[in-house]
This record gives structure tokens, sequence and C-alpha cells, in this order.
């Protein structure tokens, strides 16, 4: 019997598929890239914007109480010079008995003036 070897078909044998073909999962990197500088882009821009705004509305707050000082300062004048002279009416009706009392003395005899330290609360 003779032998018989066996030979590829002709054309010969169809090409073996050596390498992996996956199906590609998302985008490529250069594009995730783009993506992330994009978007930090965006964040670091909205960043600085709340940074200036967050500046001018203090800068805006710090200059309304420097313009509304004055009138604070005048308001807050004009309440001690009312507990003032309420003190004075006070402590003349309570000394009224007391002979040589003057009201408007000033007990330290230096004639500086110094604003009390304590207020009479009104019997209401």
């Amino acid at each position: 019997m003779p032998t018989v070897q066996d030979l590829p078909p002709i054309g010969g044998y169809e090409p073996i598929q050596w390498k992996r073909h996956l199906p590609s999962r998302g985008f490529r990197p250069k594009v995730w890239f783009g993506l992330l500088l994009g978007i930090c882009s965006y964040g670091f821009y909205k960043t600085i914007q709340s940074i200036q705004e967050r500046r001018e509305l203090q800068r805006e707050k710090v200059w309304a109480r420097i313009h509304l000082m004055p009138l604070l300062q005048a308001e807050t004048d004009r309440d001690l010079v009312r507990r003032h002279y309420s003190d004075k009416a006070i402590e003349s009706k309570i000394m009224a008995n007391v002979p040589g009392w003057d009201v408007n003395e000033n007990v330290y005899n230096d004639g500086r003036f110094r604003s009390p330290t304590f207020s009479f609360a009104d019997d209401k």
C-alpha cells in the first residue's frame, strides 16, 4: 500500500486569526484627556469668577460699613446724651432733699467729663 501524504487544499488554508479582535471600550485616551482638560478649564473659570464676586461683595460690605459708621456713631451719641440727661433728671429727683447737692457738679473736681459707668432703670 502506497503512503498517502495529507496535503493542504488547493489555494492553501485560510489565515489563522492569532490577534484578538475585542470591541473598543470607550474613547481613545486623547479624547478622555481633552474632555478632562475642558471640564477642568471650565471649573477653574467658574471658581475664579466666584472668587472675584466674593471679593467684590466683601469690598462692597466694607465700604457700606465705612459710609454708615458716622450715622451709627451719631445715633449712639444722641442715645448717650439722652441717657445722660435722663440720669441727671433722676439724680436731681432723688437728691432733692439733700442740702448743698448740685447735680451738675463733678464729683472728681478736675473739670474732665467722664461717661457714666452705670445707668438708672426706668420704673415702668
